[in-house]
């Protein structure tokens, strides 16, 4: 049983594109809340409808008294468009960021200048202008972030960022435990000390799996990837076998000593809410039925 992890338990959704995507995230976010989650984080994407969207699911959350940790990606937007959104954030009694570099959007060449180049600067920035007023989280890469000159220069940019303020970090998410365990005694070498919260994806679909770990550098293993290839479009065998994968790594991780889990739920309640029943973490009554 790991009861204690209800207390650092995060979930990632993602801004719904449509009127009938929000209703069904808010759905879902209800029945995943019975798992009271440290906290929901929300993704963010530079500029235009995409930012609009974040916003409106990050306030309807905190209507629903939900703890929120908005995602802030730096690139593309200047120092005054960071600050307005920080402090619409800080009305809402938010408390935490998600700082991230983030992507260019689609079509935009080279950044403004005097816009933050990194995650760090953001950090550095947080600091300077709001003090401890957030609990500010940082992504890390224990596969490596793809973009990367080397794991050496990689890990360097983790430690700088940790330096300029971060308070912890949320991993990309990983098949393989050995390489988190191996990240962590690299930061422990390093005198990097935060916490370092895995993420979770639950295997579901393997075609946007391999599409996403390809993008974003996440490894698959040659094993996961044959079984899941085998199944064809049996979705059923694949959530089943995907289940057992994700479950015997939480398992592992957490008795490793992982400090908790974030999972990112592709905004769906059943996978995240099913490993979770399965690890001991009781939903409150009738969530179980509600997932159904």
């Amino acid at each position: 049983m790991h009861t204690q992890l209800q207390d650092t338990l995060s979930l990632e959704i993602f801004p719904p594109k449509t009127s009938e995507g929000m209703t069904k995230l808010k759905g879902a976010v209800t029945k995943l809340n019975t798992l009271k989650p440290l906290y929901f984080s929300c993704t963010y994407g530079a500029g235009g409808s995409t930012r609009e969207r974040t916003f409106e699911t990050v306030t309807w959350l905190r209507e629903q008294g939900i703890e929120t940790a908005p995602h802030l990606a730096c690139i593309g937007s200047g120092k005054d468009e960071i600050h307005d959104i920080v402090e619409h954030y800080a009305t809402q009694g938010i408390s935490r960021l998600v700082a991230l570099r983030g992507d260019l959007p689609s079509g935009m060449g080279r950044p403004d200048r005097g816009t933050f180049r990194y995650a760090s600067e953001l950090v550095s920035y947080l600091r300077e202008e709001y003090g401890a007023r957030f609990h500010i989280e940082v992504a890390a890469y224990p596969e490596f972030h793809p973009q990367a000159a080397s794991a050496t220069a990689d890990l360097e940019h983790f430690k700088h960022k940790v330096a300029c303020g971060a308070d912890s970090a949320i991993t990309q998410y990983f098949f393989n435990a050995d390489a988190y365990f191996a990240f962590l005694e690299l930061c422990a070498q390093q005198g990097i000390s935060v916490p370092v919260i895995p993420g979770i994806m639950p295997i579901t679909n393997y075609s946007q799996l391999a599409r996403f770990s390809d993008a974003c550098g996440a490894e698959i293993p040659r094993w996961i990837r044959r079984r899941l290839e085998a199944f064809g479009e049996d979705r059923a065998s694949i959530r089943a076998f995907g289940h057992e994968v994700i479950l015997k790594l939480c398992e592992r991780l957490l008795s490793g000593g992982a400090p908790g889990l974030h999972f990112y739920t592709m905004n769906q309640a059943g996978p995240t809410l099913a490993l979770c029943r399965d690890l001991g973490i009781a939903p409150t009554a009738g969530a179980d039925a509600a997932a159904a």
